[in-house]
């Protein structure tokens, strides 16, 4: 993000849409940014290749040493969303608290992968999730500690499918919504002969109200629990990241339903979670292109019981830095994933072979 000195209404008006905009002075202390994505695709599983239009989403920041906010808004070709949505307060240079729809602490962080598609924790709701509730964070000698609670998800409706954030679902057949979160995290940073380390621990407490849209479903309000160690490692532009996540959702039937970007599906009420990543920075002096970096993801669900089967993602692509512009070419394969051609995660519908798709994403971030 950079700031500007020009009315983001103008920025907005050159790409047509006909949505207010508050024209806004920027100062030292607010930053005004936003991206404009485009996106190519193309799946082993249908014949609806297609390039186009993906993303516009507006960034505002403000931080003037004590107060502290954060907001982005996006709108994509089928639906308009919050990604966050916070105001915060600093206590100390090691203390602080954020209020809002923030960042839920979990596992590793910001990211548990590096490509466009996230890690198959994303699809789970355990990976750059947000939330709406309150978030204290302490920072000192290496030792990062989170304490968070949240009192339902950003829009406290699990009937609404657009959104972000994957989030618990009110659908016919599995009728919950998130209804209280309490999250707490701890992480230790420290290097030893040139190399960076990061260890940390997570623990997700969960309440999910029951809400049926007629007595068809038998059911009621329940809990849940997540508990995940990772560590991470950096050395001369190499990156692993290994994390072990293990989740329990008491809801009968052993399935409960996810939703994002419009669309529910099911996936495992509990299941054992297993994340490895690999990554490559590399700066590089080829025309504009300053950054090329190249990874691999891989997750693996192991899910267990009637109905249900292990799910496997695996993302191999590079990322792409030039100038304003950043750029994913990814390939995806998943064996039956949710979003790469699978009924859903964790879930045995007797279709659960493997699919690949070809995703290219570039993007100008403004």
């Amino acid at each position: 993000m950079m700031r500007i000195s020009k009315r983001l209404g103008v920025v907005v008006a050159t790409l047509g849409f006909s949505f207010p905009v508050l024209a806004v002075p920027v100062s030292d202390k607010l930053d005004i940014g936003g991206a404009v994505r485009l996106n190519y695709g193309w799946k082993d599983y249908d014949n609806n290749a297609k390039f186009e239009f993906e993303l516009f989403r507006a960034d505002v920041n403000y931080d003037d040493g004590q107060l502290f906010a954060s907001a982005q808004y996006r709108w994509y070709q089928d639906q308009d969303v919050i990604h966050h949505a916070w105001m915060g307060y600093k206590f100390s240079e090691q203390s602080s608290v954020k209020i809002g729809v923030t960042q839920v602490p979990f596992g590793l962080l910001p990211y548990a992968s590096h490509s466009f598609w996230f890690g198959g924790t994303y699809y789970l709701g355990f990976e750059d999730d947000y939330d709406a509730g309150v978030h204290w964070q302490y920072e000192q000698d290496g030792w990062r500690y989170d304490l968070a609670y949240f009192a339902n998800d950003e829009y406290g409706d699990g009937s609404r499918f657009k959104r972000y954030s994957f989030d618990t679902a009110t659908t016919a057949a599995s009728p919950y919504e998130e209804a209280g979160q309490l999250n707490g995290r701890i992480e230790r940073s420290f290097s030893s002969g040139g190399i960076s380390h990061k260890l940390g621990a997570s623990l997700q407490l969960n309440r999910f109200d029951y809400r049926p849209v007629t007595d068809a479903v038998e059911g009621s309000d329940s809990d849940g629990f997540a508990v995940a160690t990772h560590w991470q490692m950096d050395w001369q532009g190499w990156q692993t990241q290994l994390q072990y996540l293990h989740y329990d959702n008491d809801i009968a039937g052993g399935r409960m339903a996810m939703s994002a970007f419009a669309y529910p599906f099911e996936v495992a009420a509990k299941a054992n979670v297993l994340s490895a990543n690999l990554s490559r920075s590399m700066d590089v002096h080829w025309g504009p292109v300053s950054n090329i970096t190249c990874y691999n993801d891989f997750t693996h669900i192991a899910a267990s019981g009637t109905g249900l089967d292990d799910s496997i993602q695996n993302v191999t692509g590079c990322s792409i830095t030039a100038g304003k512009f950043y750029s994913y070419v990814d390939w995806i394969a998943g064996k039956n994933m949710w979003f790469a051609g699978g009924p859903g995660i964790g879930i045995d519908d007797g279709n659960n072979g493997w699919h690949s798709r070809l995703n290219i994403n570039i993007g100008l971030y403004f």
